[in-house]
């Protein structure tokens, strides 16, 4: 009796560890290489973007249709709706070599985009964490320090 006991409480406390992983779509990239940044880099530089999500405290994604941003470079940002472009700077850095860093994990790389206007440009003026990218998409998302909500922000490649 004691036997099946013991084997149905272990049963029980495995599924539960189980059961308790976290499958969080938006866990930050922590411990990127150098190799990743510099492959990262240069998928940002290689075409024009379109933003096709932007989440701040609500859907903002209509704010920026028609725009294509390239990332130059020389750090140079670009957003243009080929008749009024609008200037701005990006870089991509470890989080422990920018002061302002809001994010709760030190070890993670900023994604960085810097609009000084018009408003909607200026709201992605950001130290944004990098959740995950490839050759055609790049996901970031910001804890914002103000209400406690996440923003979100998805560049795809044109």
């Amino acid at each position: 009796m004691k036997t099946s006991i013991l084997k149905l409480t272990t049963v029980l406390l495995f599924m539960i560890f189980v059961s308790c992983e976290n499958n969080n779509d938006d866990d930050v990239l922590t411990n990127i290489s150098a190799a990743q940044v510099t492959e990262l880099t240069g998928i940002a530089a290689s075409g024009s973007w379109t933003i096709t999500y932007y989440f701040d405290d609500k859907d903002e994604t209509d704010h920026f249709n028609g725009y294509t941003f390239t990332f130059n470079n020389d750090g140079t940002l670009v957003a243009s709706n080929g008749t009024t472009d609008i200037n701005g700077t990006w870089s991509i850095s470890d989080s422990d070599d920018d002061g302002d860093d809001d994010s709760p994990d030190d070890s993670d790389v900023d994604f960085n985009i810097a609009f000084s206007a018009p408003a909607d440009f200026a709201d992605l003026t950001d130290d944004w964490d990098i959740v995950k990218y490839s050759a055609v998409r790049i996901e970031l998302i910001d804890e914002s320090g103000g209400n406690g909500g996440t923003d979100k922000l998805v560049f795809e490649k044109n």
